[in-house]
């Protein structure tokens, strides 16, 4: 059984039916999400990464696909601001509490208003960072949404 995270923690005590899957792959490795993907026997396009940018100031977390990159000035309009930038790495872990390559959007230290590509609303299960690196956690997109409170936008390029 994978050592517990946060994320594990508040899926289990919401009773949202999920499931764990560990992979290895190097979080140095370039196209690191299509390894993830393969490693895990998923399509690209069900994979999504956390990203936490500053949008006017403030933090806010972005869940894309990893076939994809973020759209700042789309994530900008979708979280009410004018300017977005990818925060710099030590305040996303220290925001979220959890090490890039393994940032979940889920069960983070402080809750943060969230984003989540709209694309995710297409599919039954969507794959997730659970806390760590080397495991991701499948979950339908709507728990995921309720459980960060997320809004959901075109927030891919």
């Amino acid at each position: 059984m994978a050592k517990s995270t946060p994320a594990i923690v508040l899926l289990t005590a919401q009773r949202v039916a999920h499931e764990l899957h560990p992979y290895e792959v190097s979080p140095d490795a370039p196209n690191y999400g299509a390894l993830v993907a393969v490693a895990l026997g998923v399509a690209p396009a069900q994979l999504f990464k956390t990203l936490i940018a500053e949008v006017d100031g403030g933090l806010t977390v972005a869940v894309v696909p990893v076939t994809g990159d973020l759209d700042l000035k789309a994530l900008a309009a979708a979280a009410g601001g004018k300017r977005a930038a990818l925060a710099d790495r030590a305040a996303a872990e220290r925001s979220s509490g959890y090490v890039r390559g393994g940032i979940s959007p889920l069960g983070q230290r402080r809750r943060l208003p969230t984003v989540v590509d709209d694309s995710a609303l297409t599919l039954d299960r969507m794959y997730v960072s659970a806390g760590r690196r080397g495991l991701q956690v499948s979950l339908a997109p709507a728990d995921l949404i309720r459980l960060t409170g997320a809004s959901t936008a075109t927030i891919r390029s």
